[in-house]
């Protein structure tokens, strides 16, 4: 089985779609919709801002932890 996303472009392909899903030739989902924005808002103060050679330190740490 493959999957595969369509776009209608016409409302008649809807009902050709049903009828071949009524032919067990194809199974429809219904479409899931994708928030495709980001609440930056909830992020926001989650992290202080940090000189970068305390962000180099922290990294170096956290690598010689592994070996």
């Amino acid at each position: 089985m493959r999957t595969i996303t369509i776009d209608i472009i016409n409302e008649k392909a809807i009902s050709l779609l049903k009828d071949l899903e009524l032919l067990k030739l194809i199974r429809v989902r219904k479409e899931k919709l994708v928030d495709k924005t980001t609440n930056w808002a909830k992020y926001k103060g989650a992290m202080t801002k940090q000189p970068l050679h305390d962000i180099d330190k922290q990294l170096d740490d956290l690598r010689d932890e592994w070996e």
